[in-house]
Order: C-alpha cells, then sequence, then structure tokens
C-alpha cells in the first residue's frame, strides 16, 4: 500500500501477555475500527485486540508500533517492527515485496461514497487513501483520481468539492455514512483482494508459522469470528 517515504513517527505501547520471543507489531494507528488511538494514547481496536490474543496463543512478548500508512511496508522490511497489522489486504504487488499469514478477515467489499446520487464514478474526480487497492483500482478506471494520506481527508475532499466521490473499504467508510447527514453509498461494491492479513517480512517463516496456527485455532473455534462482530457488527462478513 505504500510509497517509500521514511517520516514515519514510531509508538510502542506494550501488548501481550506471551513469555517468548519479543515481537514488534507494527499498525497505522487511524484506520477505525480496525485500528485507532484511544484517549489514552495506546493502540485500540479489532487489531490490537487480535493481535494481542494471536500472540497470547503463540506464546509471543509483543509490543505495538505506530506508523504512517505511506512507509509502513518500507519499515517493516528495514526492522523497525516485525509484523504488520493494519487493515493490509491480501495482494500479488505485496506479495512480491512482504510475505502473509492467512486472511483472518475474509475478502470484503470496497464502496463509493458520494453527496450526490448522480456522481459519476467514471469519468469524474475519485478521492482515495494514498497506496492502498481502492487507490490501485481507480488508477486502472477511466475516472481522475486523487490520493489523500488518510481516510478523514478523502471524505472532507467529497464535501469540499475537489472529489465526486470517494472509494474505501466498506467497513471502514460505512460508519461516516451512517454518521453522517450527507453522505451516501453510490454504484455498485467491489471484491478486490484476499482478505486481510498478517504482513512480515519474507525471511521470517517461523513467526509467519506461529502467527497461522494461532489464526487457524481462532477460526476452529469461533472466536475470530465473535470477534469480527464485535467490532464490525453481526452483520459483518466472518469465516465459515
Amino acid at each position: 500500500m505504500k510509497k517509500p517515504i521514511f517520516a514515519a513517527a514510531i509508538l510502542a505501547v506494550s501488548a501481550g501477555m506471551g513469555m517468548g520471543q519479543t515481537v514488534r507489531m507494527g499498525t497505522e494507528g487511524a484506520y477505525p475500527p480496525y485500528n485507532f488511538i484511544d484517549a489514552n494514547g495506546d493502540v485500540a481496536g479489532f487489531e490490537r485486540e487480535l493481535g494481542d490474543e494471536l500472540c497470547n496463543r503463540a506464546e509471543l512478548d509483543c509490543t505495538w508500533a505506530k506508523n504512517d500508512w505511506d512507509s509502513i511496508i518500507p519499515n517493516l522490511v528495514s526492522g523497525n517492527y516485525d509484523t504488520i497489522m493494519a487493515a493490509m489486504s491480501i495482494n500479488d504487488e505485496r506479495k512480491q515485496v512482504i510475505a502473509f499469514t492467512q486472511n483472518y478477515l475474509p475478502p470484503a467489499p470496497s464502496s463509493y461514497v458520494a453527496i450526490d446520487e448522480g456522481a459519476d464514478l467514471e469519468g469524474g474526480v475519485v478521492a482515495v487513501q494514498t497506496g492502498t487497492v481502492q487507490a490501485s483500482y481507480v488508477a486502472e478506471t477511466p475516472a481522475t483520481m486523487i490520493e489523500f494520506p488518510n481516510i478523514d481527508q478523502v471524505f472532507a475532499a467529497i464535501r469540499n468539492g475537489e472529489a465526486d466521490a470517494g472509494f474505501g473499504d466498506h467497513e471502514v467508510v460505512r460508519p461516516y455514512v451512517e454518521d453522517s447527514n450527507d453522505l451516501i453509498f453510490v454504484g455498485e461494491q467491489v471484491f478486490l483482494d484476499e482478505g486481510i492479513g498478517v504482513g512480515l517480512r519474507q525471511s521470517d517463516n517461523d513467526l509467519r508459522e506461529k502467527l497461522d496456527t494461532a489464526i487457524t485455532e481462532m477460526k476452529e473455534d469461533g472466536s475470530l469470528n465473535d470477534l469480527i462482530r464485535k467490532h464490525f457488527g453481526e452483520d459483518a462478513q466472518v469465516h465459515e
């Protein structure tokens, strides 16, 4: 999802209950309900709760690090942290640079948002977050794409008339639409990836296997689906 800009602010916070290998979990902290920074300045959200549980099951001693989205992959590769849990979609482009666990969220749709039902999604201006699978998709359409560092700026561009519509992960944009008096869903939903997984360096096979085992356990005992529903609602897509 990113450009190699090394202006990241790293904020480590304690997490995990394991007594084994120390693992630094990287996230953005700006993409609710997946991840965000709470009133105490700590990483919170679905991925914080899931990551802590994965670390507990895998007997890993985990800490959390906040990193800007634009440099989250380069800073993983360079060793600033050991994993990425930041709503990162699994796709072929990213797999050329990093490795992934199996998905912990199944493939989910992306949605267009606008303030006008007649928004031109093909020939108009569509706002996206930089470096996302949504940006890659819009880049291949006739629309004019404008990119922003975070999802809040995408919605600001729609409201100030800079963009005809925005395009993003449905579960991220849905609360903005539901809580607003002006935003609406337009057009058809699009499926773009293989789901969301933990990103790791390609050489970290042992760590990937440990996390994969923990994810499998949570899928099999139903606790992962419970956690998904807790953070995304009863109608969220879950693992079958």
